[in-house]
């Protein structure tokens, strides 16, 4: 007999849920059921593609006895409300990262899930991707030694695509480190065993029109000596997915020739009214865009992990390995499912298949460290981190298998 699939509830049908549609959608392990979204348009629009049910709230959605899962994509501000309702409905909570705005709210957020008995995982982050999933494992196989040293590097156009007033706001969750670090952060966290020490950083604002942090250096340091270096940028200038192939972050190839498009969007004069409709026609119920099948993995930019006898070097489509003496690329497969693993972590955690890396612990570490990052911005010094969780020993998800070596 087939194991019966998860029924998984949507909170916010917006830009977060259209790129996940291609994976819950897909994904043999769940059905979507029902939705929350003030818009009736987004609301209209999942009755018609899922025949699932809809709700102005997510309060109602939670309340929803043929519910067992809900995912949050709801702006960063309302996580903890949402999962604290999603957990007084019995309901297990998939949120979208940040995990939220204060550590203290990411207490409740754990609290209310153990009290309730519910699973709470965070993601999706890029630290779920295949090819950073494969660099952990070769770290795990001790072939190439202990973590010495990580270099991460993404340049983008994040700060110029179309935002609401409280993403361009750092006191509401806004700007780089909120939305990005958190990515980043995770990927540095995972791959160097999850217990960072401390952090010193830079956040740089200084497009005076979108006033939060649009940029940031960082360097952390690990309880076992490992320390790496974190750098974003999303000015919109240079792309580093130039340097991957001219994939995109979701595994999409990308034209080098719309270089100038998100400015050119956004770098005019408007009002904040007029910026969140035009965000708005990205959103479910409006978009055009349908996020197709990707050519790769998704991936968060240029990662180097330096260890005692290799670098490891994750791409979207595999793992280079540079070792002693020669260097090869571990080839892996296109996902049948993008985010696949996302889903896989999920269903694996409520069947008791196995504990979950990316629980409300592991996402409040992570959080931890990317308000260091902006506390040690503010004071010119290093910020000691207290709330670090390590990794499970065991491998933190089943990354496909490498296809051949090249």
């Amino acid at each position: 007999m087939a194991a019966r699939k998860l029924r998984l509830g949507v909170a916010g049908l917006g830009r977060g849920f259209m790129m996940m549609l291609p994976t819950i959608s897909r994904h043999p392990r769940v059905e979507v059921v029902a939705a929350a979204d003030p818009r009736p348009e987004a609301r209209d629009r999942f009755a018609a593609d899922f025949g699932g049910r809809t709700y102005e709230s997510v309060d109602a959605l939670c309340a929803d006895d043929g519910v067992d899962a809900v995912y949050l994509a709801t702006p960063h501000q309302y996580h903890a409300d949402n999962v604290v309702a999603a957990a007084r409905g019995g309901k297990h909570a998939l949120v979208e990262k940040p995990m939220a705005v204060t550590l203290a709210e990411c207490d409740v957020m754990i609290a209310a899930a153990r009290h309730a008995r519910v699973h709470l995982l965070v993601g999706h982050s890029h630290s779920f991707d295949a090819p950073i999933l494969r660099t952990r494992e070769l770290i795990d196989s001790g072939a190439v030694g202990e973590v010495r040293m990580i270099t991460a590097a993404y340049y983008t156009d994040f700060l110029y695509r179309p935002r609401r007033p409280e993403e361009l706001d750092t006191a509401r969750g806004g700007g780089v480190v909120f939305s990005q670090g958190a990515h980043q952060v995770d990927i540095v966290r995972l791959l160097a065993g999850g217990m960072a020490r401390s952090v010193r950083a830079i956040a740089g604002a200084w497009d005076p029109a979108r006033r939060t942090e649009g940029a940031y250096s960082a360097l952390m340091t690990f309880a076992d000596g490992a320390f790496a270096s974190l750098t974003y940028s999303g000015y919109a200038h240079f792309d580093s997915d130039e340097l991957m192939g001219w994939i995109g972050e979701l595994g999409q190839r990308k034209d080098p020739q719309r270089y100038g498009a998100a400015r050119a969007q956004t770098g005019r004069p408007m009002s904040p009214e007029e910026e969140s409709a035009l965000k708005a026609t990205r959103s479910y119920g409006m978009a055009r865009d349908s996020f197709a099948q990707p050519d790769a993995h998704n991936h968060f930019g240029q990662i180097v992990v330096s260890c005692d006898r290799a670098d490891l070097r994750p791409m979207a489509d595999g793992v280079f390995v540079y070792g002693d003496d020669a260097r090869h690329f571990e080839t892996i497969a296109p996902p049948a499912i993008p985010r696949a693993e996302v889903i896989d972590e999920l269903a694996d955690a409520i069947d008791g298949v196995r504990a979950p890396v990316h629980t409300g612990d592991w996402a409040r570490a992570t959080l931890e460290a990317c308000l260091a990052m902006l506390e040690s911005s503010r004071r010119g010094a290093e910020v000691a981190l207290t709330q670090q969780v390590a990794l499970p020993a065991r491998p933190p998800a089943r990354a496909p298998e490498t296809t051949g070596v090249r």
